[in-house]
């Protein structure tokens, strides 16, 4: 019967992915092709890159290839290192994305709503990093850079910041070439608005550190980690002041995408606690990332 319960649930949750998918599919093609495209705007990493190739072998060398066909064929050897590096799941869920997203990006009629570059620049990111957030939010990956840094942080511990955000100067500088210095800054305009829209949708990478004090620590811990996979430090011997009855405090640190699950096992375990939460600005060691 849990055998059975577990392969509803899995193949409930693959639905839900693809479905994400689709949507996720459905928002980039429509920066793309009602945005950026109008607007001469580029977007980041990959997607950005593709833009840019199909650019230039239009403008030089009278080749007319679409964005769609370049995004999954720049993507082919990240795949490729996923499914060596990482995980072939991951890497199906990532190509069903990617591949859907280009089929999209090909086939949804084009809307040319405004050209103006900073509507374009502004919307067009904003559409796009909900979609992208959203993706990730439901653990998928919508290829592209995400993939060369979960392989180096799970090699090295280290993350690509560095890597993406010179990556995405080399874009800008393209489209100042291509299209003039004006459009550059507009494109920035768009990286900026895509990334912050893309941090509110996906929470599970913002760190809070909690501190609970509490006279029922057992049953806290219990409960914390039969519902989440965090580490917890303990501190006896704490004192409260009002009352002189003895407390425990302990301390963990949990992504903001995991504050429901926290909350209902708090309520569980001790509804008369006192939490504390803070964010996290930056954390050395061994923190769990679950996979995507």
């Amino acid at each position: 019967m849990d055998h059975q319960i577990k392969k509803i649930a899995k193949r409930h949750q693959y639905v839900a992915r693809i479905s994400t998918s689709f949507i996720y599919a459905i928002l980039v093609s429509i920066a793309m092709n009602f945005f950026w495209t109008p607007g001469h705007i580029y977007a980041s990493g990959i997607t950005g890159a593709a833009q840019v190739v199909s650019t230039v072998l239009k403008r030089f060398l009278s080749m007319d290839v679409s964005v769609a066909i370049l995004l999954f064929a720049l993507n082919v050897p990240l795949f490729i290192l996923a499914w060596i590096a990482i995980s072939p799941r991951f890497t199906v869920f990532t190509v069903i994305s990617v591949g859907l997203a280009s089929v999209m990006i090909k086939f949804l009629h084009p809307m040319t709503l405004t050209t103006d570059p900073i509507i374009c620049a502004i919307f067009g990111g904003a559409v796009n990093g909900y979609g992208t957030g959203l993706a990730l939010k439901s653990g998928i990956s919508t290829g592209g850079l995400d993939i060369l840094g979960i392989t180096i942080l799970r090699k090295t511990g280290h993350s690509i910041g560095s890597i993406n955000i010179a990556f995405n100067i080399l874009i800008v500088v393209a489209a100042g070439f291509l299209y003039g210095w004006p459009y550059a800054f507009y494109s920035t305009i768009g990286l900026i608005v895509n990334a912050k829209v893309m941090d509110m949708t996906y929470t599970r990478q913002q760190r809070m550190q909690v501190m609970i004090i509490t006279d029922r620590p057992k049953s806290v811990i219990d409960s914390i980690q039969n519902n989440m996979r965090r580490g917890i430090t303990i501190v006896h011997g704490a004192e409260g002041a009002y009352n002189h009855k003895d407390k425990t405090v302990l301390f963990t640190i949990v992504s903001r995408y995991e504050m429901p699950e926290l909350e209902a096992a708090m309520e569980v375990s001790d509804p008369h606690a006192f939490v504390s939460i803070t964010d996290t600005i930056k954390i050395l060691g061994h923190f769990y990332e679950p996979t995507l």
